[in-house]
This record gives C-alpha cells, sequence and structure tokens, in this order.
C-alpha cells in the first residue's frame, strides 16, 4: 500500500481508499471480508456518507470497528450536506442541505452510526453557491474545536469556492480545508451522472498541480468503463452510454489496453485507468467500490504501476486534439 500525507492530519492515508456505499448489515459477512481484506493488505482510510444505503454503510462500518476493536488504527472519511433525497432514494437537488442545521443532524446522527466520538476526515458532501462559505466555515471550525471531527474538507465543489472558504479561514486563523472530492478518472464526461455533481476538467487539474493540493477522487475507475464490459455497439445501459460513451473515450480505452500490455501480462486498461489516478504530480488518492475480494485485489495491484509523465500525458490524448474538458455542475 501507498500513502500520501495530509497537513494538519497525524498520519497519512492510503492512496486506495474503501468505499461502503454498497454496505449493510444485511451483507455483513462480505462487507466484514471486504474491510478486514482492505486492512490486511495496508489499507487504512475508508469513505462512507450519512447517505449511502438510507444509513445502513454507516451502520455496517460501526458494527465492523466495534467487533475488531481497531478505530485508533482506521481513518474514517464522512459526508454529510447531501441534497434532498425522496422517498423513493433517489437525488432531487430541488432542496438543498448545505447549511449548519442539516449538516450539524447528518454529522451527530454518523458519529452514532459508526460508535466513535469522532470522524478523522469530514466532508461537505454537496454545495450550495448561495450559502456564504464564512457560515460553512464557521461551522466546520465549531465541529474540529468541539472534537466531533479531526479535518474537513469538500466533495463536489469548484474550485473557485474552495479557494473563498479557504481566504477566509486564513483571515480568522481557522483551520482549512484540506481535501477536494470530485470524480477524476481517466474517462472524461458528456455530462454528468447525478445533479449537483463535479467533475475534473483540465483547469482543475492544474489548481491542483498549482497549489499540490490533494484530490480524493470517487468513480476514479468510470464506473467499470475500462473493464472491457462495455463497447460502442453494446448500449444495454443506459446511464453508462449516457455519460461516458464517446470517441475520446474509446481511443483513451485503446491506449489504457496498450500500455497495460506493455507493463505486464497480469495488468489490464482497468489498473491502468486506476494507477493514471494514483501517478498525479499533485497527492491523489482514489475511492474504489470493489464489489468482492477479487475486484479489490485487483485494485491493489494497480499501486505496483508506476507510470510517467509522459505515460500519464499519451493515454490522457495529451499528444493529440483528444482531450476534451469534462462537465462541472454545482
Amino acid at each position: 500500500m501507498r500513502y500520501i500525507e495530509i497537513g494538519g492530519m497525524d498520519r497519512g492515508c492510503s492512496q486506495l481508499i474503501l468505499g461502503t456505499s454498497s454496505f449493510s448489515p444485511d451483507c455483513r459477512a462480505l462487507s466484514f471480508k471486504m474491510l478486514d481484506a482492505f486492512v490486511g493488505q495496508g489499507g487504512n482510510t475508508i469513505d462512507t456518507a450519512y447517505l449511502y444505503g438510507q444509513g445502513y454503510a454507516e451502520l455496517t462500518l460501526g458494527m465492523w470497528l466495534e467487533e475488531r476493536q481497531n478505530r485508533k488504527d482506521i481513518i474514517i472519511i464522512s459526508k454529510g450536506g447531501h441534497h434532498f433525497v425522496n422517498e423513493n432514494g433517489l437525488h432531487d437537488g430541488r432542496k438543498k442541505r448545505v447549511n449548519p442545521k442539516d449538516i450539524t443532524h447528518d454529522l451527530m446522527i454518523s458519529l452514532e452510526r459508526l460508535k466513535t466520538d469522532y470522524i478523522d476526515l469530514y466532508l461537505l458532501h454537496r454545495d450550495d453557491p448561495s450559502v456564504p462559505v464564512e457560515i460553512l466555515m464557521d461551522m466546520l471550525q465549531d465541529f474540529k474545536n468541539r472534537g466531533y471531527i479531526k479535518a474537513f474538507g469538500v466533495s463536489n465543489w469548484s474550485t473557485e469556492r474552495i479557494e473563498e472558504a479557504n481566504k477566509y479561514a486564513d483571515e480568522k486563523g481557522y483551520n482549512r480545508l484540506l481535501v477536494n472530492s470530485p470524480s477524476f478518472s481517466l474517462a472524461r464526461v458528456n455530462e454528468p451522472r447525478w445533479p449537483g455533481t463535479v467533475y475534473v476538467d483540465e483547469t482543475d487539474l492544474k489548481w491542483h498541480k498549482k497549489r499540490n493540493f490533494p484530490l480524493f477522487s470517487w468513480a476514479s475507475q468510470a464506473s467499470g468503463f475500462f473493464t472491457g464490459r462495455f463497447s460502442p455497439e453494446d448500449k444495454s445501459n443506459k446511464d453508462i452510454v449516457r455519460v461516458y460513451y464517446n470517441d475520446t473515450n474509446w481511443e483513451r480505452l485503446r491506449r489504457a489496453n496498450e500500455l497495460a500490455k506493455q507493463k505486464g501480462p497480469k495488468y489490464n486498461a482497468n489498473h491502468i485507468a486506476l494507477a493514471f489516478v494514483l501517478n498525479q504530480s499533485f497527492p491523489s488518492c482514489a475511492v474504489i467500490g470493489s464489489q468482492n475480494i477479487e475486484e479489490l485485489n485487483s485494485s491493489i495491484q494497480a499501486l505496483d504501476i508506476q507510470l510517467t509523465s509522459e505515460e500519464i500525458q499519451w493515454i490522457n490524448g495529451e499528444d493529440s486534439n483528444m482531450v476534451a474538458n469534462s462537465y462541472k455542475l454545482i
């Protein structure tokens, strides 16, 4: 396992972060097996959220932490302030919840579910630009002062809002936002998969490189686009077609397959796509949504791949006119 240092945190985060969105008490045995295998291979950072599985993801993780008695060894990332989710569990951006009342509610419930007194890294799950950053940074600093969280950051925020928030933090003598968690992968999207989500574009990449600002990517493997399960002729998965089907991504897939062959017989395009996220010139981690031990072990293999800056540029199409900016939506 490889680790990155986050300023203000007392230890490094594993570059691979285990996602828990599919965890539930009904699948407790498999969830525990995944967690044990991840930790057994050096993973120490686990991602969850108030929203995931209607709360069952955090409950399952909390049961595992209590049974294993290993809370002090684990970095927990949780998130709150997601926009309204209706009775069918579907995202509905008409009601935004990025405010101290709703976020405090989410945090307190998360702590209870996780059976812990603190969360190592707390992220605001969504943004609402109509809410002044001053209100949100006052709230996050208060959470830290009370010991509820150790450090904080954001998910699905623009870099402009991060700059604004950290400028205010510096003026007030607060702790800064330490992590940005947008979607970042080798694939580029035609449109956001969900309302209110942010996808990294070339301007964002330059921002992260210039500031050496840590990026924790969700959908780092582009929802399986590089696994070989999809082809231009197969349009059965409408979501993947809508979001990822474009000529530049098929060319990236071709190049990833070609580079995988050069790296060795045990690697495939999906390994290369994950290595692309992990080998950036700034601190980067990837949240992986493995569904079984085989997928988890496969993702861990990507850590063995070192990509040069030239290889990163080549698979990203920077030697041609292939690169197209992704969409960002707040």
